[in-house]
């Protein structure tokens, strides 16, 4: 970020779409939207080019959809962070896109403030993990995937027996001062497991965690 300013990349098919999120981005303070890109080519071209901290990346676009486009960004440049747009908490390829290397997903009725809270919240490294509505949507379409995978079980075998604990209450949406609580634990402890679980199982973020506790079968969509 430049002085400050989160630089923003709005890609969307509907122009209605991009300059109603331009214009509600550009009146917050810290924040400008740099482009705006008409599909996922164009989008992972403006990103070469323009150099964003987050992309407002709609999934259903022509020509490339969001989730090659997120998961060819991200890989690409993994310090830019993608929020999803989507027009439905529970579509089936929000939960691709969060495996695809997306932050977190962003229904396109949100408010101003919600909209510019979430790009803050993206663009400083955390990830855009509601314990409600990402928590259901994770549950309900990782029930729908296939069983857990061996090699991912395997990888949980390097975690210590209380990060194991961590990522599981992560997967069910707590926030570090929640489970800080739960465990009876100071909250910068929590940060540091929280820390050592991403870099020992090579994840971005939150919402990575989120994904990948669910996908080993350490957390099981049943009472979510």
């Amino acid at each position: 970020m430049t002085s400050g300013t989160i630089r923003v990349l709005i890609a969307d098919d509907q122009q209605m779409v991009r300059q109603g999120f331009t214009v509600l981005l550009n009146t917050q303070p810290g924040i400008e939207v740099v482009g705006q890109a008409v599909d996922g080519l164009d989008a992972i071209a403006k990103v070469a080019e323009l150099a964003p901290d987050v992309v407002l990346m709609d999934i259903r676009m022509p020509e490339l959809g969001g989730i090659e486009a997120t998961r060819r960004i991200t890989d690409e440049t993994p310090r830019i962070r993608v929020l999803v747009l989507t027009t439905f908490d529970l579509d089936e390829y929000v939960y691709d896109a969060l495996r695809a290397g997306a932050s977190g997903f962003l229904l396109k009725d949100a408010s101003a403030d919600q909209l510019a809270e979430a790009v803050r919240i993206v663009a400083a490294g955390d990830a855009l993990l509601a314990p409600g509505i990402t928590r259901r949507l994770i549950a309900e379409f990782s029930r729908l995937d296939s069983p857990p995978r061996a090699p991912l079980k395997q990888r949980v075998g390097e975690l210590t027996e209380r990060e194991t604990e961590v990522l599981a209450l992560i997967a069910q949406g707590l926030s570090n001062a929640e489970i800080a609580e739960r465990l009876f634990v100071a909250e910068q402890t929590v940060k540091t497991h929280v820390g050592r679980i991403l870099v020992k199982l090579g994840l971005r973020d939150r919402t990575q965690a989120a994904v990948f506790a669910y996908e080993c079968g350490l957390v099981r969509p049943t009472g979510y």
